[in-house]
């Protein structure tokens, strides 16, 4: 006989976080899914954009912003997906920005 199951595996990122100045690397493995976070709080809250290879990112079927900005979902990782991404943060008082160095291992 044969047995088989299926098992759907959410990893959300930080995992193997690194500063470095300000920015994080983040080591993610090929086929998962990797959730980034633009962890800002601020009052009034934010408009928060993505940016990838610091051009505007573009939502499509395995990449979305969720949460108004807050993370970024990428699904069905491949090699690829790795490169630099940042988030920024804007409201009346300022803005703020954090980079995120993504590295997909297959």
């Amino acid at each position: 006989g044969e047995d088989s199951r299926s098992f759907h595996v959410s990893i959300q990122a930080p995992l193997s976080i690194v500063s470095i100045g300000e920015t994080y690397s983040v080591t993610a493995v090929a086929g998962g899914q990797l959730i980034l976070e633009c962890p800002e709080d601020a009052v009034p809250p934010p408009h928060i954009e993505w940016h990838r290879e610091r051009s505007p990112l573009q939502e499509d079927a395995r990449r979305q912003v969720l949460a108004g900005g807050r993370f970024l979902q990428i699904r069905a990782l491949g090699a690829a997906d790795g490169g630099e991404y940042s988030c920024r943060a804007t409201n009346a008082l300022g803005d703020t920005s954090l980079r995120i160095q993504v590295e997909v291992h297959g």
